[in-house]
């Protein structure tokens, strides 16, 4: 069993090619949490059928192992109000073996570091359904902030940049 730890690990985002694929859509949720997140197969797939909700997909990974897998709506223009943005983190996973260990913090810390960069980026948002399991309070002591709005039967939340 590989053992890591984000304050020891160098956390980076990277594409996902040929050379990784396998391994980054192996990666999955415990079979509770599969109700609150697509898995990374699904997720390309559905990138891949939604070009206008302009999608952007990176691997996580501590050091030289993929621990998970995140998804942006990556500056969508205003004329598409079916999707929320302009940015908006689609997808957030981080492996089952590799969670409580300060991974997802830090994937949010590096896809908040990428859109402070891109045009006009003042809010990121998400989004998640509630329930037992809900990514909710993740998202909550992470900083972000929801008025109760929903969509597509999700619960927004907006972080500040």
């Amino acid at each position: 069993m590989i053992r890591m730890n984000s304050a020891t690990a160098r956390m980076q985002l990277r594409q996902i090619d040929d050379a990784n694929r396998a391994l980054v859509e192996a990666l999955a949720v415990t079979p509770a949490q599969s109700r609150f997140v697509d898995g990374v197969s699904q997720s390309m797939q559905e990138a891949a059928a939604t070009p206008a909700a302009c999608p952007w997909f990176r691997a996580l990974y501590a050091d030289q192992t993929p621990v998970g897998f995140v998804m942006l709506s990556d500056n969508i223009p205003p004329n598409h109000a079916e999707y929320l943005g302009p940015y908006f983190l689609w997808r957030l996973l981080i492996d089952n073996r590799f969670q409580r260990r300060g991974y997802g913090r830090a994937a949010v810390d590096l896809c908040a570091e990428y859109v402070r960069t891109r045009p006009g980026a003042e809010v990121l948002l998400t989004s998640c359904g509630l329930g037992k399991g809900s990514p909710l309070p993740f998202y909550l002591r992470y900083g972000f902030t929801t008025e109760g709005e929903m969509h597509d039967n999700e619960l927004v939340l907006s972080l500040v940049l």
